[in-house]
């Protein structure tokens, strides 16, 4: 039975309720004197939408005392769930249990809707118990109520529910399956949701009910199973538009949009109708693709036809034109849009980010606000990352405070986020504080202050953290991230054999496919003098990236070895890999270091004849340095003069020092003067023209110089070594 306390507390309200509505709600024009005493005007009421009638209909019948039908009271029932008239439910309610009907299955399964509509489950449950025989309608509409809830915990009911339905020899339908799956959907509960498709195809449900197929679809594409949705739609003979749309939602969301977009074209080509949700669909496939022209189509075949482009759509063509480097369009949609809703601004703020307009999206966060929106877990995320590529920690701060107000501190993708912002903000103690304040810290967490205290150099302090994640109970399986960035830690240390250990834990879990890890060992072996070593593990490298050649050719030029720094260049040459300005940089230096001028100047010259790549400063200044090392100082004047003159800082310094080590003292001088005209704010400039006159021994030049940096407030840069010596 209903609580008793609720009932006569319904029952005190229930006269005061009915006779004010009664009293407003007849007319003795809209209502003959003679009343029907059968419910035909409620259903009509019902059919054409009319809810207010329907219970101005039934007010009238209760005021007149005119026998009620038991339809009557479920048409009541489900116009005060249309209305929201909870306390009007509720007041009908009492009537039910004054008259005895509450046992009714028909009413009684009205009942349990509404209760389940109000969200109250407990109600619902206690209605469902007072019917006397239980019938299958009974029986979904309390699985339905259950299903449509969002406590987890109560969804899981829906199972128990249709257990008892199947004890009382009731057999669930088409309808009771459909709202199963929506639960084992929720719930991600594979196993049900495949004990369900085996009941149905038993007991042949479903071959001949369109919406059960589309549930199975979304089920399975719910639980990780495209395939097994896809098996599904090809056994549909006539495909519906709900089934396509599942099955393009269901690759978009398997990251394959590819596959969506190819889904999509063959549902227009077949002339299947498109609705919002399919264009919406084909439009992500192109944002995620970066296909402009072919979003662009889309877009058109929407104002050809005219059709009425809802909330969804318009934010998917925002998300679309952002994604696809315009901006500009994105804004023009945004900007025109009357119905804008949280997720319409957090796509646009994100796009703001993307393309390179943090103010932006700042601003429309704040408009956002003032639009009287409240924001949610993305929005918070988003303006973090807009504070964190400002660099601006008092803004920073003030959103860390929004979000502590909100009650968001406790989650941890936002945690991470904000502890992220005060390590680009260089905060480090900031950041700590929030990372040792989150409860349940994921990898990412750890992660991202080990890269914080590593952008501080403070490589302790990094593997210090590591094996504090490593001895976790639940402790996270460290990925490329937090291999690479603890690979940089051990080098800066000289930590050769924690380096192996890494390596071998590399190949131990299968990662030796993964280019950039494999780059990091590369780099950090040579680093630590292991250039054999690196050598040996490059020519094992199944897969090479450009970045893997560079890596190797730097090395070989910080280990004096230029020949095989230009032998990897024909290797590349021979494996068509176009090298890039990086390339020629590493071995540019590498000859300039060992001599080979030559072989520098045919680099320099393949460079920009067969690759056709434009020097850059560091170019420049290296040809430069190779041939001031040589003592072909007129050559490299000759070559200065090519230079472009916003990129010819490099090269002049490196002439200066050539000159300065040749005793071309008169070249150096001219060459100086020139220098501290082009980059009068260097100190470096200053201390190579200061040496230069000192090595001429013209003392006072030099001093006057080093007297003029002073002035200027210019101080160079302590050289620091790594090694503590204890004297």
């Amino acid at each position: 039975m209903y609580p008793i306390s609720t009932v006569i507390k319904t029952l005190k309200k229930s006269t005061s309720l009915f006779s004010v509505n009664s009293h407003s709600l007849c007319s003795s024009t809209l209502y003959p004197e003679k009343l029907p005493s059968d419910s035909s005007v409620l259903v009509g009421y019902f059919k054409a939408g009319e809810f207010n009638k329907v219970l101005r209909v039934y007010l009238n019948y209760k005021q007149r005392k005119i026998g009620i039908h038991a339809s009557a009271f479920t048409f009541s029932f489900k116009s005060c769930v249309q209305l929201c008239r909870h306390e009007l439910g509720k007041a009908i309610h009492v009537d039910v249990l004054k008259l005895g009907l509450n046992t009714n299955r028909f009413v009684g399964s009205s009942l349990v809707g509404f209760y389940s509509m109000c969200k109250d489950m407990v109600g619902a449950h206690k209605v469902f118990d007072e019917i006397t025989e239980r019938d299958i309608v009974a029986y979904t509409s309390l699985v339905t109520g259950y299903t449509q809830t969002d406590d987890h915990r109560a969804v899981y009911k829906a199972f128990t529910v249709a257990q008892r339905m199947q004890a009382d020899d009731v057999e669930p339908n088409r309808v009771t399956l459909v709202m199963l799956l929506q639960a084992v959907s929720k719930l991600q509960l594979l196993n049900y949701g495949e004990m369900i498709h085996a009941y149905a195809v038993r007991r042949g449900i479903s071959f001949f009910y369109e919406v059960l197929k589309t549930s199975l679809m979304n089920m399975y594409v719910k639980c990780g199973e495209l395939h097994k949705a896809t098996t599904v739609f090809n056994q549909i003979s006539i495909k519906t538009t709900a089934c396509w749309n599942v099955m393009i939602d269901g690759h978009l969301k398997s990251c394959r949009p590819f596959e969506a977009l190819n889904l999509f074209s063959l549902m227009a080509q077949e002339g299947h109708k498109v609705d919002l949700i399919s264009l919406a669909n084909g439009v992500l496939s192109c944002a995620n693709l970066g296909l402009l022209r072919v979003g662009k189509s889309i877009h058109g075949h929407m104002f050809r036809t005219g059709v009425q482009l809802d909330v969804v759509t318009k934010t998917a063509l925002i998300d679309m034109y952002s994604k696809c480097n315009n901006c500009d369009k994105a804004k023009n949609i945004f900007d025109i849009m009357e119905d804008k809703d949280v997720i319409s601004f957090n796509v646009m703020m994100a796009g703001y980010l993307q393309n390179g307009y943090p103010h932006e999206a700042i601003k429309s966060f704040h408009n956002m606000r003032r639009s009287g929106l409240t924001e949610n877990e993305a929005t918070v995320l988003t303006i973090v990352s807009a504070f964190s590529d400002l660099k601006d920690i008092r803004q920073g701060r003030s959103i860390h405070g929004l979000v502590i107000a909100r009650g968001f501190e406790s989650k941890t993708d936002i945690a991470n986020q904000i502890m992220y912002m005060y390590v680009k903000c260089d905060h480090i103690d900031y950041a700590r504080r929030v990372f040792d304040d989150i409860k349940h810290k994921d990898l990412v967490s750890w992660t991202s202050m080990m890269k914080g205290y590593e952008n501080l150099g403070n490589a302790n302090e990094v593997i210090t953290l590591f094996y504090k994640m490593m001895n976790l109970k639940t402790q996270p399986n460290p990925d490329l991230v937090t291999l690479t960035c603890l690979l940089q830690a051990f080098s800066w240390l000289g930590c050769v054999s924690q380096i192996k250990e890494i390596h071998c834990h590399v190949i131990r879990v299968s990662m030796e496919n993964e280019i950039t890890i494999m780059n990091s060992l590369l780099t950090n072996y040579s680093k630590c003098g292991m250039y054999k070593t690196s050598r040996d593990l490059f020519g094992q490298m199944g897969t090479k990236c450009l970045a893997s050649w560079n890596t190797m050719i730097a090395a070989s030029g910080m280990h004096g070895d230029c020949f095989g720094a230009l032998e990897l260049i024909n290797e590349m040459k021979k494996e068509k890999v176009a090298p890039d300005e990086v390339t020629f940089m590493s071995a540019l230096s590498s000859c300039s270091h060992a001599g080979l001028v030559d072989q520098g100047l045919n680099l320099f010259k393949m460079m920009k004849e067969e690759y056709g790549l434009v020097p850059g400063e560091e170019h420049y200044g290296c040809v430069v340095d190779l041939l001031g090392r040589a003592g072909q100082l007129k050559e490299a004047f000759e070559l200065l003069k090519c230079v472009p003159p916003t990129q010819i800082g490099s090269a002049l310094g490196a002439l200066v020092a050539a000159c300065r080590v040749h005793g071309n003292s008169e070249m150096g001088e001219v060459l100086g003067r020139w220098l501290l005209d082009f980059d009068p704010e260097n100190s470096r400039s200053y201390g190579l023209v200061s040496n230069l006159y000192a090595e001429s021994e013209r003392w006072n030049e030099a001093a006057h110089i080093r007297a003029t940096a002073k002035q200027r407030g210019l101080k160079t840069t302590t050289g620091r070594s790594l090694i503590e010596i204890d004297w």
